[in-house]
Formats: C-alpha cells, sequence, structure tokens
C-alpha cells in the first residue's frame, strides 16, 4: 500500500505534545513510519514536501525530515497536470499547498493521503482517501 504524509504530518512528532490527541498522533505516525521502514507501507514524496521542509526554520527538524525522502518509492515533481488537478482542489476551499500535497498524492497512486490538519480532513475529498495517522492504523494495519 502506497502512503503520502503531508507536511503537518512529519512536523507532528516536533509539535508540543501536550494534548492527548497530538501524542496519539505522533505515536501513530511514528509507527506509519516504522511500517514504511520495514518494507510493509510504499513511502511517496513530492516537490511539495521539499519546498514547505526547505522553510522549516529548525535545521535538525528539516534534515530528519529530508531523509525520508530516501526511503520514498516515488517522487513527484511539478507538471501541467499537477497544477490543475491542485486547482480543482482549490475549488473544494483547500490552500494551494494542501491542494498539491493532494494532487501529488493522486498523481503517485498513493492509496492514502496521511494528514493531521483538519481543514484538509473535513473536506470532501474523493479522489483519495484522505486520513488521520490513528484512523489509518484502525482501519489497515494490525498495529
Amino acid at each position: 500500500m502506497r502512503v503520502y504524509l503531508d507536511n503537518c504530518c512529519y512536523n507532528r512528532p516536533f509539535d508540543e505534545q501536550v494534548s492527548v490527541v497530538i501524542r496519539l498522533e505522533t505515536d501513530a505516525k511514528l509507527h506509519v513510519q516504522e511500517q514504511i521502514r520495514s518494507g510493509k507501507l510504499e513511502l511517496c514524496w513530492s516537490f511539495v514536501l521539499d519546498y514547505e521542509n526547505a522553510a522549516n526554520p529548525f535545521k535538525e527538524v528539516r534534515n530528519q525530515i529530508a531523509a525520508w525522502k530516501d526511503l520514498a518509492v516515488a517522487d513527484c515533481v511539478l507538471t501541467d497536470a499537477i497544477s490543475k488537478m491542485a486547482a480543482q482542489f482549490m475549488l473544494l476551499g483547500l490552500r494551494q499547498m494542501d491542494a498539491s500535497h493532494i494532487a501529488c498524492a493522486v498523481q503517485l497512486g498513493a492509496d492514502v493521503f496521511l494528514t493531521v490538519d483538519k481543514k484538509i480532513l473535513n473536506k470532501p475529498i474523493t479522489d483519495i482517501a484522505v486520513m488521520n495517522p490513528i484512523d489509518f492504523l484502525r482501519r489497515y494495519t494490525d498495529a
């Protein structure tokens, strides 16, 4: 199964772990990454992740996230088709960066788009399964 994690998902372990939900999302996301490392899941990457991660002011965090690109089985580059697809997702009320992430995930044939961003999770996206890492583990793994 192919998964695409957005930048919010990659950054979740680096957020303050003050809320139970944040801690659970962190644990779930880290478990997904373990499954990627072990080959049980295939990771998708994109130019959008590169762009957003490059803007992270914390070098150590930026480097840890960037290292995941080496484990990706597919990497999406910017094309006219991606731009057009992202524009369609923006019609749902998504921000350009979020719409671009989803367009890349769809283009790469990801089965699931993982995010902790409620603004994305609450949109009526039908082109790909959009899930929180906790819900993903409940549905698709024997975690």
